[in-house]
């Protein structure tokens, strides 16, 4: 769009309801103009193959899908299509002159509401999660069904779209994901669907290839007395004529993405309960896989997208790794038997950013002595104790307590059989002994990952803990000396230890980690 009516539509006068501000939010298909009570969605005139909105007709064609198939889980909120004008004072969504283009009118959802921003907050509850979970459900047991939509729930079909967007991130590699990486994703996707065909095929028989959402992620979902669902798939029917496994595994991928997997049993026993449909856990990673595949490619888009400002593509392309790197994940955590991962190092050494980073990659339970200890003390996580060495919430006693119910929620998880990362300093000999004992006692492979680095590093990193007030930790670099001298070194009976030097990249210490693992 040319800057000139770019900027005219961001004055409130070009709006023909009274307005304090306009806010632009940019994507790589669309121009987003918020005002107070109103949203007015412009379509980029971009090709990318699978999406074509490069004339005025298409624009205009398809601002009138996207206002007839979001009325199906928004039916109060499409207003309609609008023109845009060119008047003698500037582009306009109302008065004379020439149409130059098209929007979606909406009426504007109270940002306060939207549910990536209750979950920043934690303001969400396992009840949300189950009236999501209705709601889809239900929406999906009406959705339309015929003989063309189950065309594509065919395994050639399916292929087309994986095979899509593998070509498409082509170009964003090694930048945005390597080439081992890719081969990894791509060679299990093509053996899953090789080897499953039955289930793909019976899905189909089944009735579960559906007309549904193809977009369902927090950012499009609101919580207000009803369930909001808005956004969907428009400009391609075979991106929303899939299996509702698909449709639902975009949402639980969010939340594996957004570190909250716990919504995910939630979410899928009430979608089973609504919707009866029992079988879809055959197919979900492999669904869930996709969506990681396809949230990654469109995060590259906008790599070359020249309206985009630098520092939101620089953004843009540390999401898009990520969703790759979980991808991966995805893969390569079905190697993973029941685990049990300990970390061990010094106050500053890394250990729970590569404790928390394997845990993302690898979908296991992540518990912190940090987190416990305020836990126990009754404390908030982001609170202070800045005590002395061993004394207050370190001494003896709550050393011990918080031990305990570090081993108490390794042992529940294991029992569960569910793999586990307790992220704690185990300076003490007796404590590693402890948890690997429990390990062998429930079958559970076992691991100890001890971090280190040069203590310079370590003293910026505790520094720099001191004057961020958000951080859990309370260590400090008056009292590395203090822990550094009462750690007890590992002995010759303690296998299965991976030592890492966390001054090297995150991306190449957690490779190691899996390479040691032997699951990469």
């Amino acid at each position: 769009m040319e800057q000139r009516i770019l900027q005219s539509l961001l004055a409130p006068s070009a709006y023909p309801e009274p307005t304090s501000a306009v806010h632009l939010v940019q994507t790589h298909v669309s121009l987003i103009f918020i005002t107070d009570n109103f949203v007015y969605k412009i379509k980029k005139p971009v090709n990318l193959g699978f999406l074509n909105f490069t004339t005025l007709d298409r624009r205009r064609f398809y601002c009138t899908e996207e206002v007839r198939l979001n009325r199906r889980l928004c039916p109060d909120i499409y207003l309609g299509v609008v023109e845009v004008r060119d008047s003698e004072g500037g582009a306009r969504f109302d008065g004379e002159g020439k149409v130059i283009d098209y929007a979606v009118k909406m009426k504007r959802l109270p940002e306060e509401r939207m549910m990536a921003r209750l979950l920043q907050e934690s303001t969400i509850g396992d009840e949300d999660i189950q009236r999501i979970a209705r709601t889809i459900g239900e929406f999906h047991l009406k959705a339309d069904q015929g003989e063309e939509i189950n065309s594509y729930g065919s395994p050639a079909a399916i292929w087309h779209n994986w095979d899509e967007s593998f070509q498409q991130i082509a170009e964003f590699v090694p930048a945005v994901i390597s080439t081992t990486n890719l081969h990894i994703i791509r060679d299990w996707a093509d053996a899953f669907l090789a080897g499953n065909e039955g289930i793909f095929t019976e899905r189909v028989s089944q009735g579960f290839i559906r007309d549904c959402d193809g977009d369902i992620h927090m950012g499009n979902i609101c919580l207000t007395d009803r369930i909001w669902i808005f956004d969907c798939i428009e400009f391609n029917n075979r991106f929303r004529y899939s299996d509702t496994a698909a449709d639902i595994a975009f949402l639980l991928m969010d939340f594996d993405f957004n570190a909250r997997s716990d919504f995910s049993g939630i979410f899928l026993a009430e979608y089973i309960e609504t919707t009866g449909d029992s079988g879809i856990t055959k197919v979900l990673d492999f669904y869930k896989i996709y969506r990681a595949v396809v949230r990654g490619k469109v995060e590259c888009f906008k790599l070359r997208d020249p309206d985009i400002p630098e520092d939101a593509q620089q953004e843009a392309k540390a999401r898009a790794t990520r969703y790759f790197l979980l991808a991966r994940g995805y893969v390569i955590r079905r190697k993973l038997p029941p685990t049990l991962i300990i970390t061990s190092g010094l106050m500053g050494s890394g250990k729970s950013s590569t404790a928390a980073e394997l845990a993302f990659e690898l979908g296991m339970q992540l518990y912190s002595s940090d987190a416990a200890r305020k836990e126990i003390a009754h404390l908030p996580a982001h609170s202070h104790d800045f005590s002395a060495y061993g004394k207050g919430i370190y001494s003896a006693g709550f050393n011990e307590a918080t031990y305990d119910t570090l081993f108490a929620n390794a042992e529940k998880s294991l029992k569960a059989g569910e793999s586990v990362i307790i992220d704690a300093s185990f300076r003490r000999k007796i404590d590693r002994a402890r948890f690997r004992a429990l390990a062998e006692k429930l079958s559970a492979s076992y691991y100890t990952i001890t971090t280190v680095c040069p203590e310079y590093l370590i003293k910026e990193r505790l520094d720099e803990r001191v004057e961020r007030p958000c951080t859990v930790s309370d260590g400090r670099w008056e009292l590395f000396r203090m822990q550094s001298e009462e750690f007890e070194p590992f002995g010759i009976d303690e296998e299965k230890r991976i030592c890492i030097d966390t001054s090297l990249p995150l991306r190449d210490t957690i490779d190691t980690i899996l390479h040691s693992m032997e699951i990469l």
